[in-house]
């Protein structure tokens, strides 16, 4: 089993996190189709819901409500990504275009200290600085986090933004034409994909969630049972069979079955 037995690094990718309208419909589709164990937590938390997977951590769930005079959230998938100190990347942010969605930084009880930003081009994103809680407890197998991805129409703002507020840089992926690889420390964390020409309008820059499937034609059949929806049905790529769903109240994300090692 792949847990995580160290801190994540910061720049890396750490932690997902849902936002619903129907929170206990969401718990209740991803236990059916990742068999997550999940459930509303007490009002003292927001109600948030720590899914878990084997007994491990592994994402959020979080009913969209509004925030005082702030609407209520888009019902997506949100990537944090660690901070060593979330005060600090804040300022980091700001100072290198980006913008707050949500923040100032603020402290989740002993848990850790958070804020959600978008790079200069939109891409939404949540920065977590851990103190009791690190993040996913198992990533890189079936059922659990395997891949955050950024998908941009201004790669070259991200190549300079990125590295400056979150140290993390961005360089080609070998073997890969027209992707590139989010490196923290030298190590590959995640990847980014140019968004063309031919993409509608209506998508915003974001990043995406990838979950592990052990087979992804069957994982997309049961979400159709379910009331999800395909963006792009199943296909072959070098690292392996994908698809990009949308669960059944919108939030989108994608499925992959890995090529073996």
């Amino acid at each position: 089993m792949p847990e995580v037995t160290a801190p994540y690094t910061p720049g890396t990718p750490c932690w997902v996190e849902l936002t619903a309208p129907d929170q206990q419909a969401a718990l209740d589709f991803y236990r059916d189709l990742f068999g997550w164990q999940g459930e509303i937590g007490p009002s003292d938390y927001g109600g948030y819901s720590v899914c878990t997977l084997k007994g491990q951590p592994v994402a959020g769930v979080m009913a969209a409500q509004p925030m005082g005079d702030q609407p209520a959230p888009p019902t997506v998938w949100t990537t944090y990504l660690t901070s060593a100190d979330a005060d600090a990347t804040h300022a980091a942010v700001t100072e290198h275009g980006g913008s707050i969605v949500f923040g100032p930084p603020m402290d989740v009880m002993e848990l850790g200290r958070m804020f959600v930003a978008s790079d200069p081009a939109g891409a939404v994103f949540g920065v977590w600085e851990p103190k009791e809680f690190a993040g996913a407890g198992i990533v890189n197998e079936n059922s659990a986090l395997i891949w955050n991805e950024l998908a941009t129409r201004n790669p070259d703002s991200a190549r300079s933004f990125y590295p400056a507020a979150l140290s993390i840089d961005i360089e080609s992926m070998e073997g890969f034409e027209d992707y590139f690889a989010l490196n923290v420390r030298g190590r590959t964390v995640g990847g980014m994909r140019p968004l063309g020409p031919e993409t509608p309008e209506e998508i915003p820059d974001h990043w995406l969630t990838y979950f592990s499937v052990d087979d992804a034609d069957s994982t997309v059949d049961a979400l159709v049972r379910a009331g999800g929806s395909v963006i792009e049905p199943p296909f072959d790529m070098p690292a392996g069979r994908m698809a990009v769903v949308r669960d059944p109240q919108g939030a989108v994300f994608a499925l992959i079955k890995p090529s073996p090692m």
